[in-house]
């Protein structure tokens, strides 16, 4: 990947190895980042440090790992234009963290929705890393002085945290000791909703699978789940988030695959039943994604090939993340080896 040049703006962004990736990453990030790469100096991660802040099953882990960087590379990132490697293999990650330990505040690490709304659910040991991770997030772009960082509306909260801690410490050790970076949020499909319960967003780790598309699923297991979908009362189909959650889901869906917009589907669904749309959903969705099943399971099937590009990655981001940390520490005061 070359140098990056002031024409064009660096974009980080990763996706957490926990569990099978669903259609709202694929659509609300990766997707994306394959539009990205060519107009943008792309840095692109499987998160497993973060991925740790709820304790793993190791082998798990590890081949969900596998997994993600494959889908990646399936779902057309390119090598040649963008940089791709896994959290735990560029030290500098929780080399920085640490550091932006000791200038982040616990008021406001407190006040992280994230923080209140997953430490509800620890029950009496709250382990610290559920706390201080937005730091370590807070690393991650800042280590590659990252202009723009692709996230939903609700993770806004976090690239603020950062813009403040990279403020604060500039103020400390110099206007150019980072760059403050800005959110980018897809116009498109920032959130895909769970299919069960359409006014919760699709997640990993819902309760019921059966409300999540994961790109693993077989064409039988994406029709089932399809078919099960909510919809709404009323026969009509139309795009209206708040009385129609659940149509609304599906037809977002359709223009986020097919480009299409939401006007033009809506007007092919006149006079149609909910059936239709569900069924005609599911086989769009399947299209898009037989392709990269079928490069993931080729790019699995060789994990020496996955272990190469993985190193070849980190060696580059390497390279990157410590000439960062180095101005940081040459201007905090420690003696430069």
């Amino acid at each position: 990947m070359a140098t990056p040049t002031p024409s064009k703006k660096v974009i980080l962004s990763g996706i957490q190895p926990t569990n099978n990736l669903h259609l709202g990453n694929y659509l609300g990030a990766v997707k994306n980042w394959v539009k990205l790469q060519k107009d943008f100096h792309c840095y692109y991660m499987a998160v497993d440090l973060h991925a740790y802040t709820v304790r793993q099953d190791p082998a798990q882990l590890r081949d969900n790992t596998y997994q993600a960087i494959a889908i990646y590379i399936a779902a057309g990132l390119d090598l040649d234009h963008c940089m791709l490697f896994v959290q735990s293999h560029v030290p500098q990650h929780s080399q920085l963290a640490w550091l932006l330990n000791c200038n982040g505040y616990m008021g406001e690490l407190s006040r992280m929705t994230q923080f209140k709304d997953k430490s509800s659910k620890a029950g009496a040991n709250i382990p610290v890393g559920l706390f201080t991770y937005p730091l370590l997030m807070a690393a991650d772009i800042l280590l590659y002085d990252t202009h723009l960082v692709p996230v939903g509306d609700d993770q806004k909260q976090h690239v603020e945290l950062t813009r403040d801690v990279a403020q604060r410490m500039n103020g400390l050790y110099g206007d150019d000791t980072f760059v403050v970076p800005e959110p980018y949020i897809a116009p498109v499909a920032a959130r895909v909703m769970d299919l069960l319960n359409p006014t919760s967003k699709m997640s990993k780790s819902a309760v019921n699978p059966n409300g999540s598309i994961f790109l693993t699923d077989t064409p039988a297991e994406i029709d089932k789940k399809f078919k099960r979908a909510e919809t709404d009362s009323g026969k009509d189909i139309v795009h209206d988030r708040q009385n129609k959650p659940g149509v609304s889901n599906l037809i977002d869906i359709q223009s986020a695959l097919t480009g299409e917009t939401i006007a033009a589907i809506e007007a092919r669904y006149v006079g149609k039943m909910y059936g239709h749309l569900k069924m005609e959903t599911a086989e769009i969705v399947k299209k898009e994604l037989e392709p990269i099943q079928k490069r993931t399971q080729e790019l699995l099937a060789d994990k020496s090939e996955l272990d190469r590009i993985l190193k070849n990655g980190a060696e580059k981001a390497i390279a990157k993340a410590e000439v960062t940390l180095r101005r940081l520490h040459e201007r905090i005061g420690f003696i430069m080896p």
